[in-house]
């Protein structure tokens, strides 16, 4: 194994300033964990600067799951308890290894919302950029600029990409199917008893994310009879680039943060090493997610660090959980899979049997998972109503 210091994605620093709501609610998290050696001991450690510079990010797979929801289960004309919930599995591999990712990676799951969130700003940003330095070296006056320029951009595909993107709104054809990954009203009858809704659905093979109609405001019930396109306006269609980006089992993103400008000559500066950023995907899915790390031979020393002990005492879990997830236990609409049948009422399971596995799987590791979520949302300042979650997880 290579050393902690070649293949950890941590750089230890020791800690000068933290936000106080952070460090409060990051606290009370840390009250469910378990006690482990090192917080029993009491002593100051370091706090862990995360650097992932090294690794690129691998999707893996989209997966629905029905689990038991709290809210149905208070609501007396719900049909059912259970509701739909969304994940994706990703890995973090050792930069140049993305095609076998074989050691040295982590495997990791967050909410679908999470995901799409990170990567369709990160593959937008990217888009936006490189049309940038497009305009700036195709349309170039003098030839100095395109000389320079032509190592960083294929001015023969980019000006006809970028043009597409520009002119998708006015030639009122297309339209960008990513505005529908988060859950939104697209069409309500004139008496009201009609709704219908667009979100982002997972294919079967959980290899593709696409949108699809649902009958209710959270997205949870699924409507396979409709086509969601049907209900765009003036007749559109989607335009599926960036969520197929998103979903590219072909190619990974470096977790460097890429520059969309030409270096310039003769810099002093370039005679300088210049520290590595890291790239925002990177960073917030890391972040947000739970982890299962050491199975695959990421060095577990930062398993001192204080705000990881929650998360490393539950890495087990976490690693089921995602097996689960990858493993054909749900079909593409979350239904449990026994004996290589889909486990729906009447057939392969009954509904009491459905109930006490969904619970059982949720009790014993979603919840770990969901609690890697609701770390991410305190820290970064977002709501969550800390008092109705199971566990937590840092």
């Amino acid at each position: 194994m290579a050393s902690a210091s070649a293949t950890s994605p941590f750089q230890a620093k020791p800690t000068q300033s933290r936000n106080t709501r952070k460090a409060r609610m990051v606290s009370k998290l840390l009250e469910g964990a378990q006690v482990t050696e090192n917080s029993q001991l009491g002593r100051n450690l370091e706090q862990v600067e995360l650097d992932v510079s090294g690794y690129e990010i691998k999707f893996q797979k989209c997966q629905f799951v029905k689990a038991y929801d709290d809210e149905l289960a208070e609501e007396e004309e719900a049909s059912t308890v259970l509701a739909t919930k969304r994940f994706v599995v990703f890995r973090l591999c050792p930069s140049g290894s993305c095609e076998s990712c074989a050691y040295n990676f982590g495997e990791y799951v967050v909410d679908m919302e999470t995901y799409l969130e990170a990567s369709t700003a990160y593959y937008l940003e990217d888009r936006e950029g490189m049309c940038g330095l497009c305009e700036e070296v195709c349309y170039a006056d003098d030839d100095a600029t395109k000389n320079a320029g032509a190592a960083y951009v294929d001015c023969d595909y980019c000006v006809d990409y970028c043009a597409a993107f520009d002119n998708m709104e006015d030639n009122g054809v297309y339209m960008e199917s990513y505005l529908f990954s988060e859950c939104q009203q697209v069409y309500e009858s004139d008496d009201g008893n009609t709704q219908i809704f667009a979100g982002a659905i997972c294919s079967n093979s959980g290899s593709v994310i696409k949108i699809g109609a649902f009958s209710d405001e959270d997205c949870s019930q699924m409507n396979n009879n409709i086509d969601i396109e049907d209900y765009l306006e003036n007749g559109l269609k989607f335009d599926d680039t960036v969520l197929g980006q998103v979903v590219d089992v072909d190619s990974c993103v470096s977790c460097i943060a890429k520059e969309y400008e030409i270096p310039e000559q003769n810099d002093e500066q370039n005679d300088e090493e210049e520290e590595v950023e890291v790239n925002e995907m990177c960073e917030n899915l890391y972040e947000a997610a739970a982890k299962c790390e050491s199975k695959y031979g990421f060095d577990n020393y930062w398993k001192d660090y204080e705000d990881y002990a929650n998360q490393y005492v539950q890495e087990d879990l976490v690693c089921d959980f995602i097996s689960s997830l990858s493993g054909g236990s749900y079909d593409e609409y979350g239904e449990i899979v026994l004996s290589g049948s889909v486990s729906k009422s009447g057939a392969g399971a009954t509904g009491g049997q459905k109930f006490a596995l969904t619970a059982f799987i949720l009790s014993s590791v979603g919840l770990a998972v969901y609690s890697a979520s609701l770390h991410s949302q305190v820290t970064t300042g977002g709501k969550a109503d800390l008092s109705s979650q199971g566990g937590a997880m840092a």
